[in-house]
């Protein structure tokens, strides 16, 4: 396996490609993001999650329909419905910022000055461009500037994050970020090891490769300690 390996440090100063003026066949597979910030409509949360899940369910059945499927059959009626509900309250919840995490903080009492690493934090998410499935690993790490942060809540930060359309880019700037914030200092360092089925299980269908992204920020920009972040998540543990 020869994972592709993105550094993504620069999209924190703002940087942005202009699409506009390309189409989707132009555009392509590749992985472009383009923000930090997932693309959202100013009055994306001007209805409720329920009338979401009905105009959901009314255009799915049409694409179902449209594709010859017979909405009759026992196994099938109930499935508009049930991808309506899927999309709004399980694997694009992390749209909406009132399903964001709470993340309790406590004083280091410990004085605890070394690196914390969360790592193989197993996430699914969703390719932005064909919606169909992204899985993988993400390993976090930080180091104290004198708070601490419940160890699930890393977990949780990645999954609200990686419940929405998605490109591996910006989910690892976005986990980044918010680390960033909750924990008030820049030392802070993200991987992301994912498989795509956008590329395994359609277009050119290689199903070995994989997609690596990673962001260092403050002192995991220096060679050692990141080295050290690298030790800790190939460390093989046994239980």
């Amino acid at each position: 396996m020869n994972p592709k390996e993105i550094t993504l440090n620069t999209l924190l100063n703002g940087n942005k490609i202009d699409l506009s003026e390309l189409s989707a066949d132009e555009i392509g597979d590749e992985h472009i993001s383009t923000g930090i910030d997932t693309p959202m409509k100013a009055d994306a949360f001007d209805i409720s999650d329920e009338e979401k899940i009905k105009r959901i369910e009314f255009h799915f059945r049409e694409i179902m329909e449209t594709l010859g499927l017979d909405l009759s059959d026992d196994s099938l009626k109930g499935t508009p419905q049930r991808v309506a509900k899927m999309y709004v309250q399980e694997i694009f919840s992390g749209l909406n910022p009132a399903n964001k995490p709470k993340i309790a903080m406590f004083e280091n009492k410990y004085q605890y000055n070394q690196m914390l690493v969360e790592k193989d934090i197993t996430f699914y998410s969703n390719c932005e461009h064909h919606f169909v499935p992204i899985f993988g690993k993400a390993h976090v790490a930080y180091i104290s500037a004198g708070q601490v942060v419940g160890l699930s809540k890393l977990n949780r930060i990645v999954n609200y994050y990686a419940r929405r359309p998605q490109v591996q880019e910006r989910l690892t700037m976005q986990i980044a970020r918010e680390m960033q914030t909750v924990l008030g200092t820049e030392d802070v360092a993200v991987i992301i090891d994912a498989k795509h089925l956008c590329v395994s299980s359609r277009g050119i269908k290689d199903i070995n490769s994989a997609t690596v992204s990673s962001f260092y920020g403050g002192k995991f920009q220096e060679e050692r300690t990141r080295q050290e972040f690298l030790r800790y998540i190939d460390l093989k543990t046994n239980y």
